[in-house]
């Protein structure tokens, strides 16, 4: 039960985490924020985690450089398809790999939830797909500046890597063992930040933002550190095909939010979504 409800904090740390940089996005370009709510991360993790204790061991830190370079591709790829395609098609699709992946490798390496956390997770996958539909607010995604979005090859390409990497992301932190603490996440946010600023040096966006965005960044660093450092011992109590099908609820704590903040209208399909998901924690948890 401990291990549901630090994954239900990292998915809503994630989905405020995005709503956030979707406000900051809406000024200056995407990989601007992150190149530098990415380096702030570290030093958050890097003062908090001494309270944590753990110790140091290749094997748990190599897991966390994993992670955080599988993050970082998994970001750059992701902002990469939501410029060319569109967003109803790449959103969906990203969200149920990240689902859907890491509970078809649990089950592969011998997990085996029960029939109700089982009915659960085919909740929880349906649920991701519908949450992160498009709000009737938000435009179709088929033609934007002029241009128009298609989903092509080197779109769906993206996508599919991008919701990939995301999904080994969750695989490589769950692998991190319980006696490291907190050090192994400053691993992974250090490889992090490597490849998106190594991504933002050769693309030429390395220019980090300023005034209110540099605040908004700041608020995202922090969210960044609390949903990983509470998915991270979410795994250390619970089954990966559980714990990463909670946590990649996030688009519904996105949505909520986008709704109560701004103003923004929510779909039939939205909502019926986010009753799913109740519905898929409440299963996952009762198992």
């Amino acid at each position: 039960m401990i291990s549901i409800a630090l994954a239900l904090i990292a998915a809503v740390g994630y989905g405020v985490s995005d709503f956030v940089g979707g406000i900051a996005s809406r000024r200056v370009a995407a990989l601007r924020v992150v190149i530098v709510s990415y380096p702030m991360s570290i030093v958050i993790v890097a003062v908090i985690a001494p309270f944590f204790g753990g110790s140091l061991t290749v094997e748990s830190i190599a897991w966390g450089l994993a992670s955080g370079v599988a993050g970082g591709l998994a970001v750059w790829w992701f902002y990469l398809a939501l410029a060319s395609g569109p967003m109803a098609v790449v959103s969906p699709l990203t969200a149920v790999l990240v689902a859907g992946i890491p509970v078809v490798v649990g089950i592969g390496m011998g997990e085996r939830p029960g029939i109700l956390a089982f009915v659960g997770i085919a909740l929880a996958l349906v649920a991701v797909v519908l949450v992160s539909k498009e709000s009737p607010d938000e435009t179709t995604g088929e033609v934007a500046g002029g241009r128009e979005m298609r989903f092509t090859r080197t779109v769906a390409w993206l996508t599919v890597g991008s919701g990939v990497a995301f999904g080994f992301a969750f695989i490589f932190l769950h692998e991190i063992g319980s006696d490291g603490g907190l050090w192994p996440l400053l691993a992974s946010r250090i490889s992090a930040t490597a490849v998106v600023w190594a991504v933002a040096l050769a693309t030429s966006q390395f220019s980090p933002p300023h005034g209110e965005v540099l605040k908004l960044a700041m608020y995202i660093s922090v969210l960044d550190v609390v949903g990983n450092a509470a998915l991270l011992y979410a795994f250390h109590g619970s089954l990966l095909s559980l714990v990463s099908v909670i946590g990649s609820l996030y688009p519904a704590a996105t949505v909520l939010l986008a709704m109560v903040m701004l103003g923004e209208r929510v779909g039939r399909l939205q909502q019926v979504g986010m009753v799913l998901a109740l519905a898929a924690v409440g299963m996952i948890a009762a198992a």
